[in-house]
């Protein structure tokens, strides 16, 4: 009679965005169709690829899904998190960055929202939520 142990599986790593406007505005979007949580709103981010650089992704994936190209010199890791969704288990990296070239765009349909003062588009994704409380406390980074 031994006791069965479920392995617990490595979280994917995620590289999240946190575009901050001049305006002290950050940008959502809603996750879209066919997506784990679709219709809800989050930073922006991706799946970082094996032996890519947490920065590297940051800066793929938001060309790939805003046509932004991110200023890696003004990119400032922020913090980091696990949580565990139903469907996965994610190490979230986040970064704030204040410098960008190009308007955001949703070039895989998903809309997106500046935000600014207090958060207005809902649903959010559950591990945003947090980090909606502790970026006003960051200003001066």
């Amino acid at each position: 009679m031994g006791s069965e142990v479920t392995p617990v599986p490595e979280p994917v790593n995620v590289a999240v965005g946190i575009l901050l406007a001049a305006s002290g505005a950050v940008l959502m979007a809603q996750r879209p169709a066919g997506k784990p949580y679709a219709g809800y709103w989050e930073f922006p981010g991706g799946k970082v690829e094996l032996g890519e650089a947490i920065l590297a992704a940051l800066v793929r994936e938001f060309n790939e899904e805003l046509g932004v190209q991110i200023d890696p010199e003004q990119a400032q890791p922020w913090c980091g998190c696990e949580y565990v969704y139903p469907h996965a288990h994610v190490r979230l990296h986040f970064y704030l960055c204040r410098g960008w070239q190009g308007e955001p765009q949703g070039l895989e349909g998903q809309q997106l929202a500046w935000q600014g003062g207090s958060i207005e588009v809902q649903p959010l994704l559950p591990a945003t939520i947090p980090l909606l409380e502790w970026l006003p406390r960051q200003a001066d980074l």
